[in-house]
């Protein structure tokens, strides 16, 4: 009622646009179910059911996260169940990312990225040239360095 008596039509017509493009992108799922229930309550046709608005709610996730969520499109849901899942998978998808990255960082060390300069001998034949990690007391010598 109060809306239609003192927002103007242009005004929900642009909500209900921002609602029908709505995506989750770079949001957190938090943000994403904040956006998205501020703008549902502007075009409530297009989530008339609860199985419109979790069909809805989930075809707007990331990519990755929709993905895992096939299953629960097709299952009869609650909208707060779908978050709830949601919430859970995106948890998982951080620790993973937080694994992977922890387990990159100790096989890599502490390797600067630095490569030796290239020496070019015929037939595209390349040599680098190699320092010795051993200590210069060992009593093995090292090469000159260029």
């Amino acid at each position: 009622m109060f809306l239609h008596e003192y927002v103007p039509q242009s005004l929900r017509d642009a909500w209900r646009a921002e609602f029908e493009q709505l995506h989750q992108g770079a949001m957190t799922v938090s943000e994403y179910v904040v956006h998205f229930s501020e703008l549902a309550c502007h075009a409530p046709a297009l989530v008339a059911t609860v199985r419109e608005r979790v069909h809805r709610f989930i075809e707007g996730l990331h990519p990755s996260i929709r993905t895992s969520m096939a299953r629960e499109i097709e299952m009869d849901i609650t909208y707060q169940q779908a978050v709830s899942i949601v919430e859970t998978v995106e948890g998982m998808f951080a620790r993973d990312k937080e694994e992977r990255e922890a387990k990159r960082s100790r096989e890599t060390g502490h390797y600067s990225g630095a490569r030796a300069p290239a020496t070019r001998y015929g037939r595209g034949f390349v040599s680098r040239h190699v320092h010795s990690a051993l200590p210069a007391a060992s009593g093995v010598p090292t090469p000159p360095r260029p």
